[in-house]
């Protein structure tokens, strides 16, 4: 983990004059940026809000896009603060956009050259105030959201961006490189499952589509609403109240056993919170789904987390891939190990199921503790086994990735996987090219060191950040090496 000491930390203020929504009318032009970008192929984002932006609800403002000098989008929008720990331990917030019309509704616009939706992320970057950078490379999310890309799977489409926030008094402030990315949803685009209406309950109809989610409860559209920022700087206690109308839990505990003697639902943080693993309804979500889908769902999971429970890899047989796309988990596993997702499997989690379809795993997300970042865990050994190292964390790692790893027939398929990528995608050419043309892309328009002239104040080592990532994939991709062709 890299720490500097920050100074000359501007606070982002903007001022609240107006809850109504409408458009501002905005006529910005390169000349009035907050920073000097002339030259810099990095979009350029500039928000104009008339409200103070909070965690909920979204707050009309205006986005304008300027590419090498030119507009080349506007358009009213809404804005929030996102993230759970993220938004208490970063100075520098991530935000959830929403693009809408003149009267706030929400409506589907193309942004960059991704396909037309309204959901977007502007992804900000882990700085805790005096002295905690988690990622100084600003890349983290992006080198795992392409690579899971290039193996085939659908990840966030993402862009690097330099975000300005003001109000329409003509005060703003440069918020520095952000990644501009896709909110991962239901979309032919995106997670591309059937549209599952509460209505459709017949039995071809009620088999999907459903997105799924591991993770805290907070910093998602299942959390509180219309509280002060202030109560968002120390909810932790929204981290954990799971309830049975946003989320069910696992029968099984961490280790494989069963839970039937441990109610569901206790309160935040109680003491055997560690053995549980919660799934949210992310879609339908929870205030559009139905009991019968609930239901269904629910033993679909629970079918086959039993048929896994019971598996003793005895024979060539295996019930539990009547539930699951094998295919996918595979690439979760390995994306998830390469870069050394500490949250992985456990939290930020994703999986669908598309109609008539098995379950399947992701897409990938937040990656920003990664890549080495934490000492929770040895370099040599799986991410898998966080909860050998971590036995007391509140979220643990479902039993599903213990069992994968015994499994002689998973095991074959991640080898098949492993040495196929190997060959083209996950090379290590292919990969350390990816974090170079990457980072001198940051470097060459200026966008480092603008970003810490306003993050840090003092010189940051970024190539040796950058070095660092490189270290640590080269080296984690020969220890996978070594693992998997023993299997």
């Amino acid at each position: 983990m890299f720490k500097i000491f920050i100074i000359n930390f501007f606070v982002l203020t903007v001022v609240f004059i107006s809850c109504s929504k409408k458009d501002f009318n905005s006529s910005s032009s390169i000349d009035s940026f907050s920073v000097n970008q002339t030259g810099s192929d990095l979009p350029y984002i500039k928000i104009t809000t008339q409200n103070l932006i909070l965690n909920e609800p979204k707050v009309m403002a205006n986005m304008e896009i300027f590419e090498k000098g030119e507009k080349t989008f506007s358009s009213p929008i809404g804005i929030e603060y996102r993230g759970a720990s993220s938004f208490r331990m970063s100075n520098k917030k991530s935000y959830g956009v929403e693009t809408w019309d003149e009267s706030g509704n929400d409506i589907n616009l193309e942004i960059f050259d991704f396909p037309k939706e309204e959901d977007w992320i502007l992804m900000g970057h882990v700085f805790r105030s005096p002295e905690t950078i988690f990622d100084p490379s600003l890349m983290r999310h992006y080198i795992g959201y392409e690579l899971y890309r290039n193996m085939g799977n659908y990840s966030s489409r993402s862009k690097f961006v330099e975000l300005e926030i003001g109000n329409n008094t003509g005060a703003a402030n440069y918020q520095g490189v952000y990644v501009f990315m896709e909110k991962l949803k239901r979309d032919s685009n995106r997670i591309n499952i059937a549209k599952l209406k509460i209505d459709d309950n017949d039995t071809e109809s009620i088999t999907g589509g459903y997105i799924l989610k591991i993770d805290k409860t907070s910093g998602s559209d299942v959390a509180l609403e219309n509280q002060s920022l202030e109560y968002y700087e120390s909810n932790w206690q929204d981290d954990a109240s799971y309830n049975e109308d946003i989320s069910f839990r696992s029968n099984y505990d961490i280790n494989g056993d069963s839970l039937q003697s441990l109610d569901p639902f206790g309160p935040p943080y109680h003491p055997f919170q560690y053995l549980e693993t919660y799934f949210l309804y992310e879609y339908p979500k929870a205030d559009e789904i139905s009991l019968d889908q609930k239901a269904y769902i629910q033993n679909y999971i629970n079918d086959f987390e039993t048929a896994l429970a019971n598996e003793n890899f005895s024979s060539d047989h295996r019930e539990y891939l009547n539930y699951i796309d094998i295919d996918s988990f595979v690439d979760f596993f390995i994306i998830n190990e390469l870069t050394g997702n500490i949250d992985g499997y456990r939290l930020s989690t994703y999986l669908h199921k598309d109609r008539g379809e098995k379950l399947k795993m992701g897409p990938i997300w937040d990656l920003n503790i990664g890549y080495g970042n934490s000492d929770r865990l040895p370099f040599d050994d799986w991410i898998a086994n966080y909860n050998t190292y971590v036995p007391n964390d509140a979220w643990l790692v479902p039993f599903w990735w213990q069992k994968f790893l015994q499994d002689p027939v998973f095991k074959t398929s991640l080898k098949t996987r492993w040495q196929e990528l190997r060959a083209n995608t996950l090379s290590v050419n292919t990969v350390l090219d990816l974090v170079e043309e990457t980072s001198q892309y940051l470097i060459v328009n200026g966008a480092v060191e603008r970003n810490y002239n306003k993050w840090s104040g003092i010189p940051v080592d970024y190539p040796g950040a950058i070095n660092d990532i490189k270290t640590y994939l080269n080296d984690r991709l020969l220890w996978m090496d070594n693992k998997i062709n023993q299997f």
